[in-house]
């Protein structure tokens, strides 16, 4: 939304105008036409700004839980029903969202599936990308959107020759064919890439480990090895089939899943995310891509629905890290899982005149939060709006009245982000 213009329209019945004043710019909320679920409120506009290392370096994060649990589920045709590694690529208007599964399928062989959303709200175009083909499985996507508009994606293919995973690359100009054939492409054994300089590549088991940047003309392959532990390792290509070896740049027994690239203030920083097929998430954080830092918790399972996370892919739009996907499931097994979301947001707080704190209850997409609040009538109080990182206000607390089950837009204007 533009900073000088508002988008929302609509009258909630004794709803006061929040102002707030943050330097030269306003952070203000208004009532929107409109529906919120019974019981709460929601507020519009909270999405993350641009990405800022201090928050990332500190480790305060004001991240909620998406509030469909989960974001997405397999589709019921078939009895095979397994959704997990999700790649999430920013397109002009939305978002491919790719993921490894057995996405209600006749047979328990993973493939590799896509499904377009403009908000992370609804979504459309569910469809395969790649068959199992010459394989067992093909899974593990980590995908890319060059400039040009081609497709890049990194996936792990079952079995080699001894046995073992590897990385297979699958290049599109346009995201409905791969490697030359009109999607689903048919996995074969002339996808998979080489490396050289590493002597162990033939004897690596390199499964959910492998993620695909590119950066200065040069595709850069992070990755690790069931029989290689311990170490998060890098190679790079020119043209995304044949890598050198460049080392290790991280000591983890966590698989790396994701990594992202931004410049703040003229510094390059690199954030990466890993998992440990257990309840927890990972990141950390780089300046020149080969040493990372220590690394620190993202976040740990919610309940037994995603108990054991598998899989974790970044969702962002150019320099905004708007939160994460991650695949999880309830069994120690690994193969009844879903893909869930969780969102880095500004947080707003409404204490009511009972002096009663509402805290975010969870979020609905990158830019909406929702706050419980029961009751038909509207409900005086005052808000509280901070930083992403949670604790910074961008303002005094203001009054205000709320009505549940309203909607409402919290926008800025002037030189607040």
């Amino acid at each position: 939304m533009s900073q000088s213009r508002w988008i929302a329209r609509g009258l909630v019945c004794g709803l006061m105008l929040l102002s707030v004043r943050v330097g030269a710019g306003q952070v203000q909320v208004r009532p929107m036409a409109g529906q919120a679920e019974l019981g709460t409120v929601e507020i519009h506009g909270v999405s993350a700004g641009s990405f800022d290392p201090k928050h990332w370096e500190s480790g305060r994060l004001h991240i909620l839980a998406d509030v469909r649990s989960p974001l997405l589920a397999p589709r019921w045709a078939g009895v095979f029903r397994n959704i997990y590694a999700p790649s999430a690529v920013a397109m002009p208007d939305g978002w491919r969202v790719f993921y490894g599964a057995w996405d209600g399928v006749p047979t328990g062989n993973d493939r590799i599936y896509s499904v377009f959303t403009r908000d992370f709200l609804d979504f459309s175009d569910r469809r395969t990308e790649i068959e199992h083909g010459d394989f067992v499985h093909v899974c593990n996507v980590n995908a890319l959107r060059l400039p040009d508009g081609g497709f890049r994606m990194v996936c792990t293919v079952y079995p080699d020759a001894k046995g073992l995973n590897k990385p297979a690359m699958f290049i599109s100009p346009d995201g409905t064919t791969w490697n030359g054939t009109p999607a689903p492409h048919p996995a074969r054994a002339a996808d998979r890439i080489e490396m050289e300089d590493w002597p162990s590549f033939a004897e690596a088991d390199i499964n959910g480990m492998n993620v695909l940047l590119f950066e200065d003309g040069q595709y850069r392959l992070y990755f690790g090895s069931f029989t290689q532990p311990g170490q998060v390792r890098r190679a790079s290509s020119t043209d995304g089939k044949r890598f050198r070896y460049d080392g290790t740049c991280l000591a983890s027994h966590h698989m790396v899943n994701d990594i992202r690239k931004f410049e703040k203030d003229g510094q390059v920083v690199y954030l990466m995310g890993l998992h440990a097929n257990n309840d927890r998430l990972w990141y950390t954080l780089s300046q020149d891509g080969m040493k990372f830092s220590p690394e620190r918790e993202l976040g740990r399972s919610l309940g037994a629905a995603d108990q054991y996370i598998v899989a974790l892919g970044w969702v962002t739009r150019e320099d905004r890290v708007l939160g994460f996907l991650y695949g999880a499931g309830a069994t120690p097994g690994l193969d009844r899982n879903r893909i869930f979301a969780r969102w880095l947001q500004k947080k707003v707080v409404f204490t009511d005149a009972s002096g009663k704190r509402h805290e975010p209850a969870g979020a609905l997409g990158p830019d909406r939060q929702v706050l419980r609040l029961e009751g038909n009538t509207g409900i005086k109080g005052h808000i509280e709006v901070f930083d992403e990182d949670g604790q910074t206000p961008l303002g005094p607390p203001v009054a205000i009245k709320l009505t549940p089950g309203g909607v409402y837009q919290l926008a800025f204007q002037g030189d607040v982000p």
